[in-house]
């Protein structure tokens, strides 16, 4: 790719980045934030704020860290407007990332989720676990 890949990076993989700041999807993360143009939508900032709430990961993570761990991760992604609508995966929940996707014209989403696994390539966007992100597939 002769330009900066366009990267939508699923609410699972930035969990764990902020839960295990060293472990594959954080190296992921790092990748895509150095190497890439890293897509969200509003959708995607809720979900991870949401997720980050949940009593099982607050065990682990204070609010204002995740508070401030949302607001970074938003200020440095670029923002996109869904327009597209789509219903192609097994879990429903997971849609929206692809929307997102096809929205920004992305050319990958690094995700561990096996249900967008299995859609790879999905119109033309690669579909990648984090250790196949930090490999270099495509």
């Amino acid at each position: 790719m002769s330009h900066k890949p366009r990267i939508v990076l699923d609410t699972g993989v930035l969990v764990s980045r902020i839960l295990k700041p060293s472990s594959i999807p954080a190296q992921a993360v790092a990748k895509a934030v150095r190497e890439g143009t890293v897509l969200v939508s509003e959708e995607l900032v809720a979900e991870l704020a949401k997720v980050l709430d949940r009593p099982q990961v607050r065990a682990y993570v204070d609010t204002s860290e995740a508070r401030a761990f949302v607001q970074a991760f938003a200020g440095i992604a670029e923002l996109v407007a869904v327009t597209v609508h789509v219903r192609a995966c097994r879990d429903p929940e997971d849609d929206h990332l692809l929307a997102l996707a096809l929205s920004g014209e992305a050319d990958l989403l690094v995700t561990g989720d096996a249900d967008l696994l299995v859609l790879d390539p999905f119109q033309g966007v690669n579909i990648l676990p984090p250790r196949g992100f930090l490999a270099g597939e495509t």
